[in-house]
């Protein structure tokens, strides 16, 4: 079987255009990849340029060396990040504080159960709980009267 050297010769050339328009293609993509990846995370400017040339300029290698320098996370996973741990702190920081030790206690409990000392009171009328502080209860309506000293005799 003999091959015509110009049928062989008009294959390679055929061949090698798509290969070349396959490289350019994936050249391309990877530059279109590394700007849209960048843009997710940072905004400085001058990371995005240099990440985008060096995907440009480097192609393969240079993407692979995009890929160990890149921020961890995305802007969109790092405030996503910043609102949970937020919204921890509030949770940690509205739980109540024992006068006596410091520790955390719940808003229900009449004394600490690490040192012992009286958080709450309880309304003699009602028997909710109250604030050590409070002389009437917003509940029912007791009012603690001061006693007056009995008169001596």
């Amino acid at each position: 079987m003999n091959l015509d050297p110009a049928l062989l010769n008009s294959l390679v050339l055929l061949l090698s255009g798509f290969g070349a328009a396959f490289l350019a293609a994936l050249w391309i993509s990877l530059i279109i990849w590394t700007y849209r990846d960048v843009q997710q995370r940072t905004t400085d400017r001058l990371a995005r340029i240099l990440a985008i040339l060096l995907t440009a300029l480097l192609n393969l290698p240079g993407l692979l060396l995009y890929l160990l320098l890149r921020p961890p996370q995305t802007l969109e996973e790092a405030y996503q990040r910043s609102l949970e741990e937020e919204v921890l702190l509030q949770t940690l920081e509205a739980q109540p504080e024992c006068p006596g030790c410091g520790r955390q206690v719940s808003s229900e409990w009449m004394l600490c159960p690490n040192c012992h000392t009286r958080l709450k009171k309880r309304c003699p009328s009602c028997a909710r709980l109250l604030e050590l502080a409070w002389d009437v209860c917003p509940y029912c309506g007791w009012e603690e009267r001061l006693k007056e000293p009995e008169p001596a005799e």
